[in-house]
């Protein structure tokens, strides 16, 4: 008796289409980084912008106005933010630049930097690390101008991109996901609402707790390190505000450039205070604030939130290490969303009839 085989020449047509889509998926996705980058920034900050233009909208404010307003007032509060900060900061900067070939030879010069090289030279690695060691002197700096101009000039660049796409999103997103829900049959219509509105509400309420948490991190890390006396307090405050953008990796990473930093231009005692300092801080960041942001706004677990920002990070640097936590929410609502989608087939769907005898 001759079997016939259940592989149907459909099914194998099927699973080679889906390889190849998912190939195609992640050449587009390595082939367009800058792009997706910018665009899911541009989708942070219009979710976060929405909030506010749903506000006024509620006041009875018109919608375009609406928009107006909550434009002009980040944009408002973007340039006192930067002429407020950044005339001390670039000073602090520009003095630590100056000084930074006699506190490098420091570092060089101390114990601990004595006994790494040693080992590191143990191991056959030393011309490597003196051709690596950071000048800032003779000709490197023309190079370090012209990485800095180019540097601006395509900051510049983004921020524009970025801001365009947010103004499109206010104006046109709106209308375009009405478009879009319209698509589906009705009886379907509803989970795809209830997915788009737990990801807004989900990625507003990250947005705002990681808004007080950059800042609360910021104002108190910039006033300890000034009531130590560490140099350079502001631009280092600042270093660290934006650290809590990268959950849990990012105020570590921070913390031991800071300290690094303070060592350098302090002395070992003073260092051990700015690192008793982001140890505690630490504490009350992983313990208490992002818990109130990440389980209380997102419900993801923090588990998922690291690995999370390890593969967001490696796909898109550092911009998709802070998108991380959004992009896991929205993942884990579409998910449950499906499995409820099935689960909920399943209870509809009427009991098989008995087969006759």
């Amino acid at each position: 008796m001759v079997q016939h085989s259940q592989v149907t020449p459909k099914t194998v047509f099927t699973v080679c289409f889906a390889v190849l889509a998912v190939m195609a998926l992640v050449v587009l996705v390595v082939r367009t980084r800058v792009a997706l980058t910018l665009t899911g920034l541009a989708a942070l900050l219009a979710l976060a912008l929405e909030h506010g233009v749903s506000f006024l909208e509620h006041k009875k404010v018109p919608r375009p106005l609406a928009i107006a307003l909550m434009l002009t007032g980040a944009l408002t509060a973007l340039a006192a933010l930067a002429l407020l900060v950044i005339p001390a900061a670039a000073a602090q900067v520009d003095a630590l630049m100056v000084q930074w070939p006699q506190l490098w030879q420091e570092v060089r010069e101390s114990r601990l930097s004595r006994v790494f090289v040693q080992r590191i030279h143990n191991l056959g690695w030393t011309p490597k690390l003196d051709i690596s060691t950071p000048e800032l002197t003779g000709g490197t700096v023309p190079t370090l101008v012209m990485h800095a101009i180019g540097s601006v000039v395509g900051l510049f660049g983004g921020a524009l991109s970025v801001f365009f796409l947010v103004v499109f999103m206010l104006v046109f997103g709106g209308g375009l996901l009405r478009r879009l829900l319209e698509l589906p049959r009705p009886e379907h219509r509803q989970h795809y609402v209830r997915v788009l509105r737990n990801v807004y509400e989900a990625t507003g309420g990250y947005l705002i707790g990681l808004t007080l948490i950059c800042s609360f991190n910021a104002l108190l890390t910039s006033t300890v390190l000034a009531v130590l006396g560490v140099p350079y307090f502001l631009p280092l405050g600042i270093l660290s505000g934006f650290s809590s953008m990268v959950p849990y990796a990012g105020p570590v990473v921070a913390g031991g450039f800071i300290t690094l930093l303070t060592w350098a231009t302090g002395g070992m005692w003073l260092a051990l205070g700015v690192l008793a300092y982001f140890a505690l801080y630490g504490q009350l960041e992983g313990n208490v604030l992002a818990p109130l942001v990440f389980r209380r706004t997102v419900h993801v677990n923090p588990l998922v939130v690291l690995l999370a920002v390890l593969f967001c990070a490696e796909l898109a640097g550092i911009v998709g290490a802070v998108v991380a936590v959004p992009v896991a929410a929205s993942a884990q609502i579409i998910i449950r969303e499906v499995l409820l989608f099935r689960q909920e087939r399943l209870v509809a769907r009427p009991p098989s009839s008995p087969s006759a005898p």
